[in-house]
């Protein structure tokens, strides 16, 4: 899958360390090849990969997706497949970040794909990520860390979910 998006990395992947929560095991789907990391032409962000995987036509970093999706592109805190995640700003992650959904395996474990993760503008595929919230809203997420083949030990603040516009309808004519 390699895209030939001539882009400079920039940090857009990386927040505090999170106090310990219990969480559920993560359970990749079955039919799925297991996570991995490739190299694309060139290194990718977050942005752009976000934009070209899911059709969803936003331009900015990614924590300011949420607000400029607002009366363009239908948004909530229920993952489904095609969606973004769009993660907040915060003092180690200025930018934000934004995450492909691929596969909603239960009510708090999906799969998505995203650049620039690691900030060596890479691309992951297949990455668990789950709801590690109090109340169960997607608004604290944690994710599978591929090079040491662990759920991740940091939590990350998420605003929610944009939603891609339908497919168009062929019209019978």
């Amino acid at each position: 899958m390699a895209m030939a998006v001539g882009l400079v990395v920039s940090g857009c992947a990386s927040a505090p360390p999170a106090p310990t929560v219990a969480t559920a095991a993560v359970h990749p789907a079955p039919s799925l090849e297991p996570p991995h990391i490739i190299n694309g032409a060139y290194p990718l962000q977050c942005v752009p990969y976000a934009r070209q995987v899911s059709g969803i036509e936003l331009r900015g970093d990614a924590w300011t997706w949420w607000e400029a999706a607002a009366g363009q592109y239908f948004r909530g805190p229920v993952p489904a497949i095609g969606s973004v995640l769009v993660l907040s700003s915060t003092n180690r992650n200025p930018h934000g970040h934004l995450a492909v959904v691929t596969h909603v395996i239960g009510p708090r474990e999906i799969i998505v794909s995203h650049a620039n993760w690691l900030n060596r503008g890479q691309i992951h595929i297949n990455t668990p990520a789950i709801d590690v919230s109090p109340d169960n809203d997607w608004s604290q997420i944690r994710f599978w860390y591929t090079p040491g083949g662990h759920l991740g030990r940091r939590t990350y603040p998420a605003s929610g979910f944009i939603y891609p516009p339908p497919p168009a309808v062929a019209r019978a004519g």
